[in-house]
């Protein structure tokens, strides 16, 4: 019986002729057209008839017992070489096929992804020839085979590894090509899908190639991005090997399955328990691009997009587009996200002014140039070189505002701001803003989603909490002074509010009719931050709002004193604190009124 190395190493010419027979009868009687005895005789009689001829190997193999060190290239010129094709994205599928099939590949492919290539007129060999089975339950098991995974596994400097094939007639693949079922989209679409869909998406056969060829990534290229098929046929019609740009590829392919294994277990959590924290988490992040620099010129960055399933169509910078500018730096992503998240909270036309992750200037107002005005002049020191962010669209009236005006400190100095960040922009507008400097970067944003998970890193781990979602409208100002506050005044200390809840702890702001007049921020003491606040706001302070982020812990001689004593009209801050009757006793001297909002907002 043939099928061993030495039989192998005799087979005559009729014996090739009766393979090249047997696959032509495979061509021309599909497995629905054969009765089971026919099915059985030709089965039986392929499987002693390997696709590839292992006459030079087997050889080979006695005169090196032990390996095999002939280097792939060689062996796979012993017989035909093999491609294994199966791809749900057949994008550029016929410039692959071709591209092999000129190289002299056999192509062995499955269902779908083989009757695009041969309507791109390339040869294929379907799977169920080598497999000697056709597909079945309802696609389910169709490359689950050992005359698949057998090709595709073998060490070629294995001894016993090619015996083992050549016993069972079955040929190595050299190339194998595959990317997945969509399930990522399935599961992220519109009209969304039902748990029975979800599971029928996932894919099973395509990791198990996948994850096989690149294991054998030695002597097996893999490849699961249409945009490597351009770099594989070239680097195929070289004559030398390359062991790093099949680790390339390898690591590729596992990178590519890790993430698709990490949409579906996200996906399958939510359906079965649905807590935000699971015992375990897997954060798929795509590389958007690589950075100048880090925070720091010395330090190396990149930018990553969160392809995690939460994160699709949930807004955000990370998402958005950049019409204008120099490319984006570390520092830019994370001062263009904070004043992004801080004026996307305001519901009125709304600007905010960032520098340093920290918003130095909102104002509110119907009339937006107002608003971006007054936002500016909260500080206009700081405002030079920061982030102008809008809630909504810039239009030529507003652009020209932005390219025109003038620093409030001396009425001449035209303000620099290194981003725009906007939902959309007129056309007129983008127009105005492009002539307004060759580095302003110009950003379209969405409005992130509430409820998303807010990740940390610390040395050696991760924090996870919720993202801060709440605004005034979710929580309640309770008056705990004698003097309650006038409408306008509790206006002011919801907007107050909404602005601190921004701003890096301690926190003090300082507002009045929905213009932010001061604010202090990152001082180890709430007193600094106070009266970083106080100085900014000047003399406009009488009778505005102020917000703390946290409870005052004194409040006689201490911040709570000092800022009814400057003429602050009302407090807003969380209470807790046992001293919180001090706080009470010291506005009702002053005639100030105090609300307990019984909500924290630190910010680190």
């Amino acid at each position: 019986m043939l099928g061993t190395a030495a039989s192998a190493a005799t087979i005559p010419t009729t014996t090739a002729h009766a393979a090249n027979t047997i696959r032509r009868a495979f061509h021309t009687n599909p497995f629905n057209s054969l009765s089971s005895s026919h099915h059985s005789i030709l089965c039986a009689r392929f499987r002693c008839l390997s696709l590839r001829s292992f006459t030079d190997v087997s050889t080979k193999a006695m005169s090196h017992p032990q390996t095999l060190d002939a280097p792939h290239s060689q062996s796979s010129s012993a017989g035909n070489k093999q491609a294994l094709i199966s791809l749900s994205d057949k994008k550029d599928l016929a410039l692959l096929g071709k591209g092999l099939q000129e190289l002299g590949y056999t192509i062995v492919s499955t269902g779908g992804t083989a009757s695009a290539l041969e309507n791109a007129g390339v040869s294929v060999t379907k799977v169920e020839q080598l497999t000697c089975f056709p597909e079945m339950l309802d696609g389910r098991v169709k490359t689950l085979h050992p005359n698949i995974h057998g090709g595709i596994l073998a060490r070629r400097d294995q001894k016993h590894h090619m015996e083992a094939l050549n016993k069972h007639g079955i040929g190595t693949f050299d190339v194998v090509v595959v990317n997945l079922y969509p399930f990522y989209d399935k599961v992220t679409s519109t009209g969304g899908i039902t748990f029975d869909d979800g599971i029928e998406n996932i894919d099973i056969g395509g990791p198990a190639m996948i994850r096989a060829a690149a294991k054998n990534h030695k002597d097996v290229f893999v490849v699961v991005d249409s945009q490597d098929y351009p770099a594989l046929l070239e680097f195929l019609k070289g004559s030398q090997d390359d062991q790093q740009f099949r680790r390339k590829l390898a690591w590729k392919a596992f990178e590519h399955v890790a993430s698709y294994d990490s949409a579906v277990s996200e996906w399958l959590w939510k359906q079965t328990v649905g807590d935000k924290f699971p015992p375990s988490l897997t954060v798929p992040l795509s590389l958007k691009s690589s950075l100048r620099y880090g925070e720091n010129p010395h330090q190396k960055a990149a930018f990553y997009v969160d392809k995690s399933l939460s994160e699709v169509n949930a807004g955000g910078i990370a998402t958005a587009i950049q019409h204008h500018g120099k490319e984006m730096s570390y520092n830019n992503y994370l001062d263009a996200d904070a004043a992004w998240n801080c004026v996307s909270e305001f519901r009125n036309p709304t600007c905010v002014v960032v520098k340093h992750t920290n918003p130095c200037g909102v104002a509110s107002r119907d009339d937006i140039l107002e608003a971006y005005r007054l936002a500016v002049k909260a500080d206009p020191v700081s405002a030079f070189g920061g982030i102008v962010a809008f809630n909504i669209e810039v239009d030529e009236a507003l652009a020209k505002e932005i390219r025109e005006f003038r620093s409030p400190t001396d009425g001449e100095t035209r303000m620099f701001y290194e981003i725009v960040v906007a939902p959309k922009y007129t056309e007129k507008g983008l127009e105005i803003l492009r002539g307004k400097s060759k580095t302003l970067r110009i950003l379209e944003a969405k409005k992130n989603e509430k409820g998303k998970l807010s990740l940390r890193q610390v040395g050696g781990g991760w924090l996870a909490q919720d993202s801060d979602d709440l605004t005034p409208e979710d929580i309640q100002f309770n008056v705990v002074s004698e003097k309650k506050p006038q409408d306008n005044e509790l206006c002011d200390a919801e907007f107050a509010w909404l602005c601190v809840k921004h701003v890096k702890s301690n926190a003090i702001v300082i507002a009045k009719d929905n213009c932010m007049l001061g604010m202090g921020s990152g001082q180890p003491n709430r007193r600094e931050s106070l009266r970083i606040a106080l100085r900014k706001a000047g003399d406009e302070v009488k009778g505005a709002a102020l917000a703390s982020d946290a409870f005052f812990p004194f409040a006689w001689k201490d911040a709570v004193e000092e800022a009814c004593e400057s003429g602050i009209g009302v407090i807003a801050e969380p209470g807790g604190s046992i001293r919180d009757g001090d706080a009470v006793d010291c506005c009702n001297k002053y005639g100030v009124s105090l609300l307990l909002t019984n909500v924290r907002h630190f910010k680190h």
